[in-house]
C-alpha cells in the first residue's frame, strides 16, 4: 500500500479509548479519580499510553468515554493536550449522560459507544478504533490499519500470543492461515478440551518471530478496528459488550481479522499489575522504554524545577520533577512530582505518587493553618503506594508483612501490597 494511500486513511479514522467503569479493581487508587486518570510512572497518567500511540500514528481525532470521577481526567486532558486551534484535531471527554432514549449509566463497551453514537457519526470517518484505558503498551496503529485495508477486513482485532498457562485469564481467538478469525472462547479453563483447536498454526507463530515449535495462543487485547457500517449493524441492539457479545456474533456473519502484536503489553487494571508494571519502569532496560524518542509518550507539562537531591542513595528508581531528597535511601521506587523526603528515610519496591502542592492549608478555629506534605524523618516503607497527597509523620513503618487483603485506619492491603489513600495524614512512630 502506497505511503501516501495509507496517510489519507490514517485521518479517516477516529479513536474510542474506554474509560472502564468504577475501577474496583484499582481501588482506592481510583476512589476520587477515574481509571485511565491514575498516575503512571512517575509523571503521566494511563490515559496518556493510548492517546500517545494514537498521536505516534497519525490518529489526532479521539474521545475518551467515562462515567466515574471523571473531573480529574477531563482536567489533565484539557491541559495536556492542545492542538492547532485553526485545526480539526481533538481529544474530548465524554461522560456518562442521560440523553433521550438513554437514562442508564454505561452497562457496557459496547453500551458506552452506542449511547454516544451521534456524536462519532457526525462526521463522514470510515474506521473507528476502539481502545482501552487501562494497559501499557506501544503499538503503531498504521500497521494494524495497512493490514485491515489489504486483508479487506469489516473488523479486525488486536491480539497478543500468550502461553497456555495465562490464556486461561483472556478471550482466545482461533484463525486460519490468513489470519481470519474462525472461533472465539471466553476464558477456556486449561484442561478445556476446546483449548487445544485454539493454538496458533507453527506458521503464524513463525511469522510473529517466535520458536514455531513453541505453543502459543491469540489473546484478545481488547483493540478493535470497525468498518463504519459494521460498527453501525453491530451495534443496532441492546447486546451491552464487545467481548462478550458483539464479537461473537460478528465471527462467521462478518470478515474479522487478527491483528497479532508481539511486543510488550500489559493490563494495569488491578493493584497488583499496576504495581509490578509502574516497577519493571525502574530496570536497567525495561520492558517499556519511556525514554524512545521517536514514540514519545506525551503528557501535562507542569513546569515544575529540577529534582533537588542532597547526599542520597539512589538506586534503580524513577524521580520526577520538582523532588527534594535528603539523606534518603531509595531503592527500586518510583518518586513521584513535588515528593520531599525528610533525612533517614528508606523506600524499597515501592511508588511515592506525589502532591499537587508542597504543602496544604486548613482552617481550623478560623485561622490558616498549613501542613507540609512530606515523608518525615526515619521513616520505612517497603512494598506500597502511596498515593497522592499525603504527609508521613517522623519514624512510621510502612510494610505489609505477611497480610495479604486487609483494610485499617491507614491503608488498604491488596495482593500483599500496602496502598495508603490520597490525602492521608499518618502521624509520627505509626506503624502501618
Amino acid at each position: 500500500m502506497r505511503k501516501s494511500t495509507l496517510d489519507n486513511s490514517i485521518n479517516s479514522v477516529l479513536a474510542i479509548i474506554m474509560g472502564g467503569g468504577q475501577g474496583t479493581r484499582l481501588h482506592p487508587l481510583t476512589h476520587n479519580r477515574s481509571k485511565p486518570a491514575v498516575p503512571l510512572a512517575a509523571k503521566c497518567r494511563i490515559v496518556d499510553i493510548p492517546i500517545s500511540n494514537c498521536i505516534n500514528s497519525g490518529i489526532r481525532k479521539m474521545y475518551v468515554l467515562t462515567q466515574f470521577n471523571s473531573e480529574s481526567l477531563n482536567r489533565h486532558i484539557s491541559n495536556a493536550y492542545r492542538f492547532d486551534h485553526f485545526g480539526d484535531n481533538f481529544v474530548h471527554v465524554l461522560a456518562a449522560q442521560q440523553t433521550p432514549g438513554h437514562e442508564e449509566w454505561y452497562q457496557g463497551t459496547a453500551d458506552a459507544v452506542r449511547q454516544n453514537m451521534s456524536y462519532f457519526l457526525e462526521r463522514p470517518y470510515k474506521h473507528y478504533l476502539i481502545l482501552s484505558g487501562d494497559q501499557l503498551y506501544r503499538m503503531d496503529f498504521r500497521r494494524l490499519l495497512k493490514q485491515h485495508l489489504e486483508s479487506r477486513a469489516e473488523l479486525t482485532i488486536a491480539t497478543t500470543p500468550v502461553a497456555r498457562e495465562p490464556a486461561r485469564a483472556f478471550g482466545l481467538m482461533q484463525t486460519d492461515e490468513q489470519r481470519r478469525i474462525v472461533r472465539f472462547v471466553e476464558k477456556p479453563g486449561s484442561d478445556d478440551p476446546l483449548l487445544d483447536q485454539l493454538a496458533m498454526p507453527p506458521s503464524l507463530v513463525a511469522a510473529t518471530g517466535l520458536d514455531p515449535g513453541e505453543e502459543r495462543f491469540q489473546a484478545s487485547m481488547g483493540i478493535y478496528l470497525f468498518n463504519r457500517a459494521v460498527l453501525e449493524e453491530a451495534l443496532a441492539n441492546d447486546s451491552p459488550d464487545f467481548g462478550k457479545h458483539i464479537i461473537p456474533g460478528l465471527i462467521g456473519e462478518r470478515k474479522v481479522h487478527s491483528f497479532i502484536f508481539d511486543d510488550y503489553w500489559e493490563d494495569i487494571g488491578t493493584i497488583a499489575s499496576y504495581y509490578e508494571a509502574n516497577l519493571e519502569c525502574t530496570k536497567i532496560v525495561p520492558k517499556f522504554n519511556f525514554f524512545d524518542s521517536d514514540n514519545p509518550i506525551y503528557t501535562r507539562a507542569r513546569l515544575l524545577p529540577a529534582s533537588k537531591i542532597n547526599n542520597a542513595v539512589i538506586e534503580e528508581a524513577l524521580l520526577s520533577d520538582g523532588c527534594i531528597i535528603t539523606s534518603a535511601t531509595i531503592r527500586r521506587s518510583i518518586i513521584g512530582v513535588r515528593s520531599v523526603i525528610e533525612t533517614g528515610c528508606e523506600i524499597t519496591d515501592s511508588i511515592v505518587i506525589g502532591s499537587d502542592y508542597y504543602e496544604k492549608v486548613r482552617i481550623e478555629n478560623g485561622k490558616e493553618v498549613s501542613r507540609p506534605l512530606l515523608i518525615g524523618e526515619g521513616t520505612r516503607i517497603h512494598r506500597a503506594i502511596i498515593d497522592k497527597n499525603v504527609s508521613i509523620g517522623r519514624n512510621v513503618l510502612i510494610h505489609p508483612g505477611d497480610r495479604i487483603n486487609e483494610d485499617n485506619r491507614w491503608c488498604c492491603i491488596r495482593d500483599g501490597i500496602v496502598v495508603v489513600p490520597k490525602g492521608t495524614v499518618i502521624p509520627d512512630d505509626t506503624v502501618v
